[in-house]
């Protein structure tokens, strides 16, 4: 509502009271009668363009989204242009990034040749209760602007999502999180994206919505007024498999060894936890350097799983999917955000890139205690929830773990050459860093002993891990198979549900079981991963019945807590 203009009379009596006063007063009175008369002209001249111009409150919108999680949501842009001193304001929880989102705007703005308003502009990012984060507003701000001015037909905007970060000059450089605003274009009925063209492959992968990718402002502003077009990025969601993996060191490099060899082709084949012990240079971290060479290559759902989480990271770097299982191997001075995640600007961890793919934690009693404690969760749930004051995120992270850690400090305890330097109580400390519950959550306990000479120099032909790739392969296809439509990849992701329809041993190894139980003092967590891995080895083997054999092998991978622990 705007209120009627003064009769023009009282303006003009006003005005020359005040410069009557200016003659009169003193110096002090002479800067307060300035300022009253610099504040009563643009009260008059605001009057006078509302008499003459009406009400002229512009209000465009466009559409974008804003990354919660792995997870994206929509987000309106409201811009308001009104008249009035010019100011630029952000408003719905905008972050330091949004908020200076204005200046790279206008500069954006200028520098391509549209004008900048000189007038009051309010943006509003709704929904205002969720906060917003990142340089990805800077383009459906842009554009909101030009078609609250005219520049652009409002009516063009909808139903399109619009992200990018505008350079000073115009460019529109990439963002963090277009394959979760794919997959929410999708959902949610929009037409079509507007992305950076380094992000065109990832939001296209899906073949969700057609996905443009610009370069410019102009170039979005050229395609929404209809004077030129943008052809929509074309994504072959096949492409993935027939690009070759990186080449990945060999299972034939590694001599000896080859009952720990067997505990990884079982591990690889389940997805199943593993911790290898044993002295310094036995070949730990040489086994699990080989392990990336033995896995099942990525599904298509598998895939897009884990190109969520490092779109959501930045870190797909212009390829659309990864292609690959990862393998993450992070220092053991890793601090909690960097292996969970989290940080002032939550972000996803260690056990969350490895999704689907492995996380290597080599010398593992040297890690924090409270860090290894913290992998609870995403060991049992295969996800990991991040709380905060206002928001609590949930990333995936089911993983792969394989632990490798010496026997004690000084790394020879029980070896048959070298003597063991530390003290029972410093042995103790040590492998009292690891707690009960998290060795309950690994599968397989493999013990590694020294290579001896003879198997070192010995020149016979190994075993490459083509071949047992092959074997896991299979293995896992009928996992695949078993569990199709469950939302499971492995047996490893097994619920008790899906063990008492798919794991019930026959009389014969649910005797042996019973008697190891018993005997060993293992827990409901332990019973139920040792059906888990029997019934991989089972599956490796070809067997539909998890047999008296398949026990006994899984119950000797968990013998080994009860020796050093």
């Amino acid at each position: 509502m705007i209120s009627p203009a003064p009769p023009r009379d009282f303006r003009r009596r006003s005005l020359t009271r005040v410069r009557v006063r200016l003659r009169r007063s003193g110096e002090a009175a002479f800067l307060r009668d300035c300022h009253l008369l610099v504040f009563m002209s643009i009260i008059c001249a605001s009057c006078n363009f509302s008499r003459s111009q009406g009400p002229c409150s512009l209000i465009a919108k466009t559409y974008t989204c804003s990354v919660l999680g792995i997870d994206a949501v929509p987000v309106e842009v409201e811009v308001d242009l009104s008249p009035g001193l010019p100011c630029f304001a952000t408003v719905g929880l905008p972050d330091n990034i949004v908020r200076e989102s204005k200046d790279r705007v206008k500069a954006a703005l200028q520098n391509s040749g549209y004008p900048f308003p000189a007038e009051r502009i309010t943006v509003n990012l709704a929904p205002a209760g969720l906060r917003k984060e990142g340089s990805g507003f800077d383009l459906p701000i842009a554009v909101g602007i030009l078609a609250a001015t005219g520049v652009i037909d409002p009516s063009k905007t909808e139903k399109r999502i619009l992200s990018g970060e505008l350079s000073l000059d115009g460019r529109v450089k990439p963002v963090a999180g277009c394959l979760p605003m794919a997959m929410l274009a999708r959902d949610n009925g929009f037409i079509e994206m507007l992305v950076p063209a380094s992000n065109a492959p990832e939001a296209a992968i899906t073949g969700a919505v057609p996905v443009r990718p610009v370069s410019h402002l102009s170039d979005v502003v050229e395609y929404l007024c209809g004077r030129s077009e943008i052809r929509a990025y074309q994504a072959d969601p096949d492409a993935f498999r027939s690009e070759h993996s990186p080449e990945l060191p060999d299972f034939d490099d590694v001599k000896g060894q080859e009952h720990a060899k067997r505990g990884l082709e079982v591990a690889a084949a389940g997805s199943h936890n593993i911790l290898m012990i044993g002295p310094p240079g036995s070949g730990k971290t040489m086994l699990a350097q080989r392990i990336s060479g033995i896995l099942p290559p990525l599904s298509f759902e598998e895939a897009l799983e884990t190109s969520r989480v490092f779109s959501v990271a930045g870190m797909l770097q212009g390829n659309p999917l990864i292609r690959c299982r990862q393998f993450r191997s992070p220092h053991h001075t890793i601090s909690d955000a960097g292996l969970i995640g989290g940080g002032h600007i939550p972000k996803p961890g260690e056990v969350s890139l490895a999704h689907n793919g492995v996380l290597f934690l080599d010398e593992f009693p040297e890690f924090r205690r409270n860090i290894l404690d913290m992998l609870r969760q995403p060991l049992e749930d295969g996800q990991v929830t991040i709380a905060r004051a206002t928001v609590a995120l949930t990333y995936p992270a089911r993983f792969m773990l394989v632990a490798a850690m010496n026997p004690c400090p000084c790394g020879y305890s029980g070896d048959p050459v070298k003597p063991c330097t530390c003290s029972q109580k410093a042995i103790l400390n040590y492998r009292g860093k690891i707690s009960g519950p998290i060795l309950d959550r690994i599968d397989l306990h493999i013990e590694v002993p020294t290579v001896k000479y003879e198997q070192l120099r010995s020149d016979c032909e190994l075993e490459k891990s083509e071949t047992v790739r092959e074997r896991v392969t299979r293995a896992r296809n009928v996992q695949l198979s078993r569990f199709q439509g469950e939302g499971i990849y492995a047996n490893a992701q097994m619920t008790p549900k899906h063990l008492k329809k798919f794991c019930r041993p026959d009389p014969h190894g649910q005797a042996v079981l019973d008697l190891a139980v018993r005997q060993l003092g293992l827990s409901a967590r332990a019973y139920h991963r040792i059906l888990k891995v029997s019934r991989t080895i089972a599956d490796l083997e070809g067997c539909a019945a998890i047999t008296r054999d398949h026990l006994l092998e899984a119950i000797q991978y968990r013998s080994l807590d009860r020796k050093f622990f």
